[in-house]
């Protein structure tokens, strides 16, 4: 038991600083995505070539960045030849609407806080019944990592629980398949008011790369009112989190851009 004590004071503390502190990424991380389109004109050559909606350009010819549909791949800023699309070293990018994810630059409209009577009704907890409606796992591996040492989100009162009953809302992965549709609507229902819904995942938010699919329903079903748009491909752990907390008021909101 000494020995285990020792140990323990020898490897000193192993979570994160954030969200006070400085944020330490990978050297691969990419991202929320920036759009230059003073370096270049061609966007409609780079759309066409794109490998996801996350570039498209509108009827009246201006360039479009849909961050819900970023799947974070080098082959997409690999489009434009000029270099005016890349990916910044910038992880928050959680949005309350779905239109907040797109701009002509890439900036987004970063989450704000929920009503006040909301957030006392949760009091300082969170809990979340975790929905995988068709996922390959990917988004699940970054959720279960919350909950590793390295972030313990459960020090800000926000965990995971393995009844719809128990929780104060879903968070849902996946593109909606077919046969977990109504296993989705199911859990919601099943979730006692007020809840919330969060889509985690450009699956969650859009489909992703099985967009157009007769086997998914694109994304959440537009019945259900998604309070939270958080975009990655699987999300990173840091980009969740700082969502989650910015819909609980623990972080400042407002308007971000990629640096």
């Amino acid at each position: 038991m000494l020995r285990f004590l020792r140990t323990r004071l020898q490897q000193g503390v192993r979570t994160g600083a954030f969200p006070g502190g400085a944020v330490e990424l990978p050297d691969r991380f990419r991202g929320r995505p920036r759009l230059n389109a003073s370096k270049c004109a061609q966007c409609e050559r780079c759309a066409a070539s794109g490998v996801s909606g996350l570039l498209t350009v509108t009827e009246q010819g201006r360039p479009l960045l849909d961050v819900g549909e970023c799947r974070f791949a080098p082959e997409e800023t690999a489009a434009c030849p000029q270099g005016a699309l890349r990916f910044t070293r910038e992880h928050a990018m959680a949005s309350r609407t779905r239109e907040g994810l797109r701009s002509e630059t890439g900036d987004v409209q970063l989450a704000t806080a929920l009503a006040q009577r909301t957030r006392k009704l949760f009091g300082r907890s969170l809990r979340l019944r975790s929905v995988s409606a068709g996922s390959c796992n990917g988004c699940e591996g970054e959720l279960i990592v919350l909950g590793t040492v390295a972030y313990d989100m459960a020090r800000f009162g926000i965990e995971f629980v393995a009844s719809p009953r128990h929780a104060d809302g879903i968070l849902v992965t996946g593109a909606v398949s077919v046969n977990m549709r109504e296993a989705l609507m199911q859990t919601w229902a099943a979730t006692a008011d007020p809840r919330l819904v969060i889509a985690a995942g450009v699956c969650a938010i859009d489909g992703g790369a099985f967009r157009g699919s007769p086997e998914v329903s694109d994304g959440v079903p537009a019945e259900l009112p998604v309070d939270l748009w958080i975009p990655g491909c699987p999300p990173h752990p840091l980009t969740l989190l700082d969502g989650l907390l910015r819909l609980l008021g623990r972080i400042e909101s407002g308007e971000a851009r990629p640096r």
